[in-house]
Parts: C-alpha cells; structure tokens; sequence
C-alpha cells in the first residue's frame, strides 16, 4: 500500500514539475512576443484611457469625455490596474509589454488551473498533463495574450480559480472573491456568476452565505464608488456596451451572409443580446444545479456559448473558451486552438484585427463549427453519468466530527469531489 501511494505521489509530483515547466516556457515566450511587437490598436488605446484615469480618477473616467479615443467600456477594477501601470510606465517600464504582461500571467495561472481540475477528475495524471501543456501552448491564447493583451484573459482566470475554490478547495469566501473580480476586471464572465451561486447553494446553507459575504463585499468596495458617483456613464459605457459593428466572427455574420434585414440585425445586436446573455446563464445554473461538483465544467461551457452565439466580433474574444475546453476534454481544446488559433494568427500577422480576408472569415466560420460541436459535447458530457446525489455541506463542523480515516486512505471529508457526484473526466483521446 505504502509502496503504490509513493509512486501515486511520484507521479502527481512529476506532473506538476512538467506542466509548470511548460507554463512557465509559454509565459517566457508570450512576454518576448509582447516586448518584440508593437501590438494591435488597443496597445495604445488602453496608454490613452491610463493618462485619462491619471489626469481624472478611476472613478470619474467613467463621465470623462475622451473624442480621441473609444468608449471606455472596462469595470472599475481595470481602471485600478491601468493607473498602477501608468506609474510603473512614469517610472520606466516599456509600456507594449506592461499592458500584456496581465493577460500572459493569467494564461500562466489559468494552465496551473486547468491542471488541478482536470487532475481531480481524470482517472490519470497524464491526461491532466496533457490539457494543461494544451492549454499553455494553445495558440489562440499565444496570440491573444502575448499579442494583443487585453484582459479577457485576466477575466477569464478568476472565474475559473472561483470554480475550482469553491468545488475543489472547498473555500467558499475566498471562490466568493474570485467570482467578484472576475466580473470587475471584463464583464464578459457575468454569464458564469449565476451558476457559481447555485453550486454554493447546493453546497449548503453556509458555503452559500460565505460566497455570497465574499463577492458582494468586494464587489461593493469595487463598484461602490463608481455606482454612487458616475452611475450613468457606467451603465451607458459598460452595462450596455454591444461592442463595436464589426461581424467578422458568429451570428451576425452569418445573419448578413444570409442576408437578413438591418433591422433585425439590430434588434439581436441591441436589447436581443440581453436575451442571450439571460438564456446561457440558465444553462449555466441547470448544469450545476445538476452536478454542482463540476461546476469548473459548467465555467467552460457558458464561456464558450457567449462566444458561439456573442452578437459582438472582436479578435482576443477568441480566448474566451479557449482554455476552459480543455477542462470539457484533450480533443476539443486541440480542435478549437488549432482552427481558431490559425485564424487569429493569420489576422494579426497582416496588422488588421478589424478587416478579415474572405478567406480568413470562411476559415473563422468553420472555427465557430468546431466551437459549436466542442460546447456542445461539453453539455452531453455535463448531463451523462449516473445522476447526482445530495450536495455535500461545506461546514467546517463537518471536518470536525469527521471519523479519523485509517493510514493510506483518504477521508470523506478531505476528497475535494464528493462520491454521490460522480465527476466526468475529460478525454486524452
């Protein structure tokens, strides 16, 4: 028994040595590319709304009318993060590889991710190795990250940590935390939050109090002082931002292949896209209603239905999913990474984020086909498997009382997934 445990141990501790290895080389990498490239239009776009927040505050930039720059539609947190980075650019640190370097280390974080959860649920080490290294050389993400930055990716990252704290780490304030900034930082993963709060719920009364207490805190001392000072400018750029006219990508680009009447367009693109954001969320909680246990993998396919059916086209929206379908299994990362990830290289390379090739649509509508059949068996993998039993209470008076487990075997209460929910494991196939 001893002797199987160690080498249980050994190989876990293998694993971990690799993929940080390689996480720590697609770090290295995605900061050359950022430090050796100029960048797309947002590089300096976001130096322009960071001498804004300097002049003004990050609370007031909200209401502070910028003609020469786009609408600045990013919550409060990020315009925290940009006035620290416009001192450390004060200070002499190159600005083109400052703005990205957020995006990389989330990549980095969000690998190690990827990892844990996957790890918990694979019957092997080595698959959880492989979606991790996936995911670190996922070329979708060395070219959103390293290349145009942003912080889709940052957005991204805390959902995912919330997912993995509150099922897999039993931590329910701090996963209240994550879910918070996750939500200030893009807005993107609001669709996510609602299905993070049913995963509490059924965790017990408790688990659900404490996530509750950790993400409205923050979220108040975050949006607290922009929502009472510039509550209009904050619902016009950031609330009700449909993202710019461009449909190189999804829906509204198939609508207008199709041919469908502007107005139309225009009603999905408008007050419609509410809709969608509404119905992925009740997809969302359905599937941790279910299998709270995986709600990681409910995180991945919510991420990746905004993206399938967003009425909003923008080059780094790609990593959205980008990282989670490898949580969904090995395939669909590989798939996705690989279709995509030549589109995105492709657009980027030619210095045009905003102006696709017909060719590069075409190619972009066959990766909106394999992000479609990816979310899609991520669902059937959600729903299959024997039904869930009760949620298991997260009370620390639980691990209390908990019998003592015998040496070698793991008690109850320590194993991060419960056994009445039998978790779905993600495919090395």
């Amino acid at each position: 028994m001893n002797v199987g445990m160690s080498s249980l141990s050994w190989d876990v501790r293998k694993a971990r040595i690799v993929v940080l290895v390689v996480a720590a080389v697609a770090f290295v990498s995605k900061m050359a590319l950022a430090a050796n490239t100029r960048g797309p239009a947002d590089v300096r776009f976001f130096w322009g709304f960071a001498r804004a927040i300097a002049r003004t505050d990050p609370v007031r930039i909200y209401a502070e009318q910028m003609p020469w720059l786009p609408v600045y539609n990013h919550p409060p947190l990020a315009s925290w993060m940009l006035l620290g980075m416009e001192w450390l650019a004060q200070q002499g640190v190159p600005w083109r590889p400052l703005i990205r370097f957020p995006a990389c280390l989330a990549d980095f974080i969000t690998v190690l991710l990827v990892f844990a959860i996957v790890r918990r649920r694979a019957a092997r080490p080595r698959t959880a190795v492989f979606c991790a290294v996936g995911a670190a050389l996922c070329p979708v993400l060395v070219a959103t990250s390293g290349y145009h930055g942003n912080t889709d990716s940052v957005a991204v990252m805390f959902a995912f940590a919330a997912a993995y704290l509150l099922t897999d780490r039993r931590m329910p304030l701090a996963a209240g935390l994550a879910a918070a900034l996750c939500v200030s930082v893009k807005l993107i993963p609001v669709v996510a939050v609602p299905l993070l709060f049913a995963a509490a719920w059924r965790a017990g009364r408790r688990a659900l109090l404490r996530f509750t207490a950790g993400s409205a805190a923050l979220f108040l001392a975050v949006w607290g002082p922009v929502i009472a000072t510039v509550p209009g400018g904050l619902k016009a750029n950031v609330l009700e931002y449909a993202g710019g006219n461009f449909s190189f990508w999804g829906v509204i680009r198939f609508a207008r292949w199709a041919g469908v009447p502007e107005s139309y367009v225009a009603l999905v693109r408008g007050d419609g896209h509410f809709l969608i954001v509404a119905a992925i969320m009740a997809v969302g909680v359905w599937l941790a209603w279910r299998r709270p246990a995986d709600a990681p993998l409910a995180v991945a396919v919510t991420l990746g239905l905004l993206l399938l059916l967003s009425t909003a086209s923008g080059v780094q929206y790609l990593a959205w999913p980008a990282a989670g379908l490898f949580v969904v299994g090995l395939w669909q990362g590989l798939a996705y990474g690989a279709v995509v990830g030549g589109v995105a290289a492709s657009v980027y390379s030619g210095q045009r984020p905003v102006h696709w090739t017909d060719t590069e649509m075409a190619f972009g509508a066959l990766g909106w086909a394999v992000l479609a059949v990816c979310v899609a068996s991520g669902i059937h993998r959600a729903l299959s498997g024997p039904a869930p039993g009760p949620a298991v209470p997260l009370l620390p008076e639980a691990r209390r009382t908990a019998p003592q487990a015998p040496p070698g075997k793991a008690s109850p209460v320590d194993d991060p997934v419960p056994r009445t929910q039998t978790p779905t494991a993600p495919s090395a196939n």
